[in-house]
């Protein structure tokens, strides 16, 4: 039987064994977003494994909260998103600030916040860019600049919070490059998704380009501005710790893979057509990557 103990004040009761449920209930929560994270992709998720061990929860934690708030905007079609969203937006806050949640994601990324001194700016313009994905989108340079910088560019800051484990001197310096890496990652999604997100969700983000009529010109400007944001990105991915450096390698390696082969489809294809990295390029651009890494030729 679980031991009860009464408080003297006639308070509410309290079990011995609550620290230990309570760090179960936290295992749990971790395990759930490391799920999210497996099922929604395996990109990511072999990236994150091939991380230092003692901080690959904390980001499961930052993939299993963006992928929450972006499935409710993006694929809960027939219910009440708007209020799915805005409870997701108060639960959030929530969690931060009582440092618990009964949402499993949700507690899991609180724990990280808190433990690596994530900024609540951050989190707020994350959820207020993808609160953006309500309705049809036809952005202008701003609205698309300031778009990035809440869905792509505060969620790489989130993640190097982590990979620097809370040292501000190194955050400040690596700052600028992961900043340029998650507006990458997001413009190379973008690219990727650009018939779905046009087509089916009236969604056109780059702006001063006609989707209706994408031309190479148009296609390989996008393209040339994401190889910028790679190429100031690897500058402050070589300067990473050594067993946080591959992991993100890794995913910095499968988005150059992927742009490599959008670059090489017309803008006609790819706005009809889904491209991937077909899993056996995934595998040699894996093992190029380990060798690389263990060579010291980063």
């Amino acid at each position: 039987m679980v031991e009860i103990s009464e408080k003297r004040d006639g308070g509410s009761r309290m079990t011995s064994d609550r620290p230990d449920r309570l760090a179960l209930f936290s295992e749990v929560s971790g395990l759930c977003s490391r799920i999210t994270t497996t099922k929604y992709s395996t990109s990511f998720s072999k990236s994150i494994k091939a991380l230092a061990p003692d901080i690959q929860s904390a980001i499961y934690a930052i993939y299993g909260f963006v992928r929450l708030a972006d499935e409710i905007v993006d694929s809960f079609h027939g219910f009440e998103r708007a209020e799915l969203f805005d409870r997701i937006k108060k639960d959030t806050y929530q969690a931060i600030d009582e440092r618990i949640s009964i949402n499993p994601i949700l507690h899991s990324f609180q724990i990280t916040f808190h433990q690596y001194g994530i900024e609540r700016e951050h989190v707020e313009l994350f959820l207020n860019s993808m609160e953006q994905d309500l309705e049809p989108i036809d952005f202008n340079r701003d609205e698309y600049d300031s778009y990035i910088t809440g869905s792509a560019e505060v969620v790489g800051l989130m993640c190097l919070k982590v990979f620097v484990r809370g040292n501000e001197t190194e955050y400040q310096k690596l700052a600028p490059a992961a900043i340029r890496l998650g507006a990458a990652f997001q413009k190379v999604n973008f690219l990727r998704d650009i018939n779905e997100d046009f087509q089916h969700l009236g969604r056109s983000y780059f702006p001063g380009i006609d989707l209706e009529n994408l031309d190479e010109a148009s296609k390989k400007a996008i393209e040339d501005e994401i190889e910028e944001d790679l190429r100031v990105a690897y500058e402050g991915l070589i300067q990473l710790p050594k067993d946080t450096r591959f992991g993100v390698y890794l995913a910095y390696t499968y988005y150059k893979g992927l742009l490599k082969r959008i670059r090489n489809v017309s803008s006609h294809r790819i706005m009809r057509t889904r491209i991937r990295v077909p899993d056996l390029h995934k595998y040699a651009l894996m093992a190029t990557s380990y060798s690389r890494h263990r060579l010291n030729l980063l």
